[in-house]
């Protein structure tokens, strides 16, 4: 599969752009583990234009990170024009538009899904960032906005024929926001589709590498995204690419390896982030490492609820200390 000049080879695996997750400490880890291509978090394309410093920070990437790609959203022609231009700027390897994003503060004003309710001017908006940049363009987007309106396959076409280079599409309606289960059926129907000739990337509920090769197997999806299912477990990558090669489902990571993980990335995202930021965002992946440990819910609270990063690294120790025996006497397949 190519998007651009990018080769990405057979059967990639694509980090989902996750706000406050998809951080460079967290894109780094996951590359790590076998990703194949990611992306920043969601960038306000406002934010970007008025030098906001949460938005204009997102553009850091390292080389470690490539090939990577610059997502940003808004419902603003001019504003999105010159954010993809402050974001070539970055030298990402591609642009991603954001039309996918459920949430209520942003799609009702027609940013993200929204723009789903308003198909000419998600149409306009894409014909003219392809028109602006040299990089290639890429759109991630959903069904459509309910389901009396799954009109994804109309999209598909009219976004390939104003020149984007690949489209990801998450099985859900806005409606649905994360509830229920994808559609991969719409999606492979797009794929299928004897008009559309870019890559098709699918994205919703891969959680495991037998639903991965499933999606790619029965669908013909020419890549995968996989988004929540990375939090706190980034090794997903490795057991999916393991499983395509062997057949076989690799044993989740021993408790050292996940409190090694867990210490370089807490340090990762405090390098990159200033104050208490770090730690926050660091509770979600936390609170998922460790996940299925018996009698660790005092620990798992004094690790989320500290501020204290030296505290984190006593209690990460304590685990080590305490739960190996567990570990050891346990069959950790996943």
């Amino acid at each position: 599969m190519k998007i651009g000049n990018t080769d990405l080879g057979d059967r990639p695996l694509f980090l989902a752009p996750m706000e406050d997750i998809t951080d460079p400490s967290f894109r780094s880890i996951c590359k790590n583990f076998g990703a194949d291509f990611v992306y920043t978090e969601f960038i306000s394309s406002d934010g970007l234009i008025r030098d906001g410093l949460k938005s204009v920070r997102k553009l850091n990437i390292n080389d470690d990170e490539r090939p990577i790609g610059i997502q940003i959203y808004g419902h603003l022609v001019e504003s999105m024009v010159e954010a993809a231009m402050i974001a070539e700027s970055a030298r990402p390897e591609l642009i991603d538009i954001n039309f996918g994003c459920p949430v209520k503060k942003i799609a009702n004003r027609g940013a993200g899904s929204g723009m789903m309710k308003n198909v000419p001017l998600m149409v306009e908006i894409t014909d003219v960032i392809v028109k602006a940049v040299r990089l290639p363009v890429t759109v991630k987007t959903r069904l459509g906005w309910d389901e009396e309106s799954k009109n994804i396959v109309e999209i598909a076409e009219r976004l390939q024929d104003v020149g984007i280079a690949a489209l990801t599409i998450h099985g859900r309606t806005r409606s649905q926001m994360y509830k229920g289960n994808a559609d991969w059926r719409l999606i492979g129907e797009v794929k299928n589709n004897p008009r559309i000739s870019i890559p098709v990337i699918g994205n919703g509920d891969i959680d495991s590498p037998e639903r991965a090769r499933y999606a790619f197997d029965r669908y013909g999806v020419d890549g995968i995204m996989i988004g929540r299912a990375t939090v706190g477990r980034p090794w997903i990558f490795r057991e999916i690419k393991h499983y395509f090669m062997t057949g076989e489902i690799l044993p989740d990571p021993g408790l050292n390896e996940k409190i090694d993980l867990a210490i370089m990335h807490l340090n990762k995202s405090i390098e990159h982030k200033e104050g208490n930021r770090a730690i926050y965002e660091m509770r979600r992946h936390l609170s998922n490492y460790f996940k299925g440990l018996p009698h660790f819910k005092e620990t798992r609270l004094k690790l989320l609820t500290t501020l204290d990063p030296d505290e984190i690294l006593d209690i990460l120790e304590y685990i080590r200390n305490n739960w190996s025996a567990y570990y050891n006497n346990t069959d950790q397949s996943s």
